[in-house]
């Protein structure tokens, strides 16, 4: 079946290039013994470095080549995705990516930025994890509509300028026409969520793999889901656009940032590899992620894979950097300003 797959794949990037067997066969002869790197835009041991570790031996197999991981932290990201940008497009260098804060760092045109996501080469998406609202397991509000009755002013737990955390918050406060101060600081996901348990905080916006940990182990609890698919791990729990009744606009904030959200966990390519080539990576990669064992394996540590395809990963990027207009932007930019 993998098989067939890599070379349905092939195939359809190779019709105008010859024989696809022959297009096939090449490729497959370049990337023989060759290293080829995962560049990871953080330090050793974080989430994104362990995917990208554990993904690496499955498409080290695939390519019949050595592929190695490394980290090139700096700028949240950013500066791995620069250097990206300008690396040889013959396929050994790729990135495992954060395309939610890359697109941020875009949309708010961060010093320093030297990339544009819509011209990037996709490989796939690896998982885009939604967010959820958590708050105390003690708090007074056991929904989103008991938590706009409360008409307090919302206190939300964040790590640093413009991070996932803030963010979150920053758009479902706007959205909801919530008073709400975004408290940065915390050194990640764990803190944050600690603090809200311990009432020094109101409430933290977490992606589900950390919310299922924290509310299991009756940490937090769960208000929504933040987007219009509930979470796997939340079924019972709303979405946003269930819990409560949305204009118009107010959809359009969810959606925009569940959007940039939808990014997620990306491998992507510089700009500009041959068409041959990309198709036969794009294959070799559909034909990794699909993998049972390696699905498996990520399932024991809570490294969920749930595969995109390049284009519609591609389809993803664009339409939350280049399909939004002037105006939008600029209140996209307003938002995001307010957590820092």
């Amino acid at each position: 079946m993998a098989g067939k797959r890599l070379g349905a794949w092939v195939l359809a990037g190779l019709v105008a290039a010859g024989s696809p067997s022959a297009a096939q066969e090449s490729e497959k002869a370049f990337f023989a013994g060759k290293t080829a790197r995962i560049v990871v835009g953080s330090g050793s041991g974080g989430g994104y470095d362990i995917y990208a570790r554990l993904i690496a031996p499955y498409l080290a197999r695939a390519l019949d080549a050595n592929v190695i991981g490394e980290n090139q932290p700096g700028a949240g990201g950013i500066t791995s995705l620069n250097r990206l940008n300008i690396a040889p497009p013959d396929g050994l260098t790729m990135s495992f990516a954060n395309g939610t804060s890359a697109a941020f760092a875009q949309i708010t045109e961060q010093p320093g930025l030297r990339f544009d996501l819509a011209k990037f080469d996709y490989l796939a998406t690896v998982g885009a994890p939604p967010g959820l609202w958590l708050v105390g397991p003690d708090a007074p509000a056991k929904s989103v509509r008991d938590a706009l009755r409360t008409k307090m002013k919302w206190q939300w737990g964040a790590a640093g300028p413009a991070d996932g955390l803030g963010n979150g918050a920053a758009f479902t406060c706007e959205a909801l026409k919530l008073e709400c101060q975004i408290v940065p600081g915390y050194n990640g996901s764990n803190q944050a969520a600690l603090a809200v348990t311990k009432g020094e905080m109101d409430a933290v916006y977490i992606p589900e793999s950390s919310a299922n940990n924290f509310v299991k182990a009756k940490q937090n609890f769960a208000l929504a889901t933040m987007a219009r698919k509930r979470s796997r791990w939340f079924l019972d729990r709303p979405t946003i656009h269930e819990a409560v009744d949305l204009d118009a606009d107010q959809q359009w904030l969810f959606d925009f940032h569940s959007g940039v959200e939808d990014l997620g966990r990306i491998l992507i390519l510089p700009p500009g590899v041959a068409r041959a080539r990309l198709a036969f990576l794009q294959a070799a990669v559909n034909e990794v992620l699909h993998n049972p064992q390696l699905i498996a394996e990520g399932e024991r540590t809570e490294r969920i894979i749930e595969y995109l395809d390049p284009q519609s990963t591609l389809n993803n990027a664009l339409k939350v950097v280049a399909q939004v207009t002037p105006e939008q932007k600029k209140r996209v930019r307003d938002i995001v300003s307010r957590n820092k």
